[in-house]
């Protein structure tokens, strides 16, 4: 039950901010599920799509998507997720948590800032 009131509490938060995976399911499977840092990961990415999939949807049907945007992030995102898969299994957990947390800091204060 715990694992799926995480999934609820991560899909709203997803739906509403266009975050959860790693800014949510990465730390909670990590300190609350304890999984290692990069089955951490895996299990985020994996958990996200449909999530995403659902919400993506939603705001399409919303006229929210600027498709051309969205079509050129999405593939650069495409060539960013094979080329960050491989460096994955290539960085050590320790360093993944500091450019974990380098990035959230750096991502909390550009919200502050803005």
């Amino acid at each position: 039950m715990k694992k799926v009131l995480i999934g609820i509490i991560v899909g709203i938060i997803s739906g509403m901010f266009a975050a959860g995976g790693g800014l949510l399911l990465v730390p909670v499977y990590t300190y609350i599920l304890k999984l290692d840092e990069k089955d951490a990961r895996a299990t985020s990415l994996f958990c996200i799509l449909p999530m995403v999939i659902l919400t993506a949807i939603i705001y399409a049907h919303n006229n929210f998507i600027d498709w051309n945007l969205g079509i050129k992030c999405a593939l650069g995102g495409i060539i960013g997720g094979f080329l960050g898969g491989k460096l994955l299994n290539k960085i050590s957990n320790k360093y993944l948590q500091i450019i974990f947390i380098i990035f959230l800091i750096y991502a909390g204060i550009n919200m502050i800032t803005r």
